[in-house]
């Protein structure tokens, strides 16, 4: 399981125009499954970015977590984290999860971040989304539970 997790200002997720998620401070994070992900995988995973010591404290130092400052999280279905660009031109998508497994554990993985007490809005699993955010720092990073 892969996910790019960016500090965001602000951030938003609309679907054919119409806005279907919006937080304010917090972390947007795509995700990536693999078919061989688990329930093991998306628990490590939720469990690291919202202890992630990602926010600056009194002295500018990432050192506060997202539960720390009561910050929220916008979660996005993200394919292609496991886009493999190695040969050719047009990247191959066969190492990422089909959707008959990515989508339970997409929806596993918001409600085990749910169980962090953590606000969140989602895209729609497998729709066209537009995501629109302020990063803050900017601060990105890239989290892979196999690593």
């Amino acid at each position: 399981m892969r996910a790019v997790i960016q500090r965001v200002s602000n951030a938003s997720v609309q679907i054919n125009g119409n806005t279907t998620g919006h937080i304010g401070h917090g972390l947007v994070v795509l995700l990536g499954i693999r078919a061989e992900d688990t329930r093991r995988d998306l628990q490590w995973l939720a469990d690291k970015i919202v202890h992630l010591r990602v926010f600056a404290d009194d002295e500018g130092k990432m050192n506060i977590s997202l539960t720390d400052i009561g910050g929220e999280m916008l979660i996005i279905s993200q394919f292609t984290l496991y886009g493999d660009c190695r040969k050719g031109r047009r990247p191959g998508y066969s190492n990422a999860a089909p959707p008959e497994i990515a989508k339970p554990l997409y929806l596993q993985f918001i409600e085990e971040v749910k169980r962090h007490q953590i606000s969140i809005a989602t895209g729609t699993f497998g729709a066209t989304m537009a995501v629109e955010f302020v990063n803050d720092g900017p601060v990105t990073l890239l989290l892979d539970s196999e690593k």
